[in-house]
């Protein structure tokens, strides 16, 4: 096969990769960010403690992590028929691929969540802040750095699952590699394929990494200005006057001794 035959499959398998990843990475976070949230607040010592919620909703996670993504995938062929009207194809491979990135993303952000300062939340509440006011104004700002470090690890896990669902009819890059590159012998189309995706997950890892460093770096900075102390008027203050001693006084108050007369030579 040469390039030029190889070219618009390239382009297309491209596109159906980018279609599927990018829906998928946004019903997941969509999904799973509220899931974690809601983890962190109803386990034992959170604002919305309730053990009966937490383990029910821990459990549901567990298993859906658990699951491996292909079988996952055929289990849930009913459905999918249902919701998108295929089984084949970029569309009804979001459902899974959303489906089994959601609960993924639910663990990483209740990692995240979970490391934020727990004396910002106390000093919130202590001025009246509601269950609300905490989340949006403390748990997910400071934990934004993390939430995009595990935002980008979902997106990773996405392109290896969009690949894994390329077997079974999806399209994409895994398609692409799997039947005109494996099935038909076509070696160098199945290598090309999976430079690209070692290119695009290098891309996305270190764009991610870049914009979790540079917002790690500009909240460190805010935090600093915040807990600097205002230093007005401290330099212009002058320090109690003392009370001169008497013998201070009098040595200052005397008056210089006269100079004494040159002796008469007879």
């Amino acid at each position: 096969m040469t390039w030029s035959e190889m070219q618009p499959l390239l382009e297309q398998a491209c596109w159906d990769t980018l279609y599927m990843v990018g829906w998928s990475a946004l019903v997941a976070i969509a999904g799973g960010l509220p899931l974690g949230v809601l983890l962190v607040l109803t386990d034992r010592g959170g604002m919305l403690q309730n053990a009966l919620v937490n383990k029910v909703v821990g459990q549901v996670v567990n298993i859906a992590r658990s699951m491996p993504f292909i079988i996952l995938m055929v289990a849930l062929i009913p459905f999918t028929r249902s919701v998108m009207g295929t089984t084949i194809g970029p569309d009804a491979a979001i459902v899974p691929l959303a489906i089994g990135a959601i609960p993924f993303f639910a663990r990483l952000v209740e990692t995240s969540v979970r490391e934020v300062d727990h004396g910002l939340v106390e000093a919130v509440q202590s001025m009246g802040g509601s269950t609300w006011t905490v989340v949006r104004k403390v748990l997910l700002p400071e934990a934004l750095p993390s939430l995009i470090a595990g935002a980008t690890t979902t997106i990773v896990t996405l392109i290896g699952y969009s690949a894994m669902a390329g077997t079974v009819g999806a399209g994409g890059l895994g398609d692409l590699a799997i039947r005109e590159g494996y099935q038909r012998f076509e070696t160098q189309l199945m290598w090309i394929t999976v430079a690209i995706l070692a290119v695009a997950i290098s891309v996305i890892q270190l764009a991610g990494d870049l914009a979790a460093r540079l917002l790690s770096h500009r909240g460190r900075s805010s935090a600093g200005t915040r807990l600097r102390l205002p230093r007005g008027g401290a330099g212009r203050r002058s320090g109690p006057k003392t009370a001169a001693s008497p013998t201070s006084s009098k040595t200052a108050e005397a008056p210089a001794a006269e100079p004494a007369e040159p002796a008469k030579v007879s």
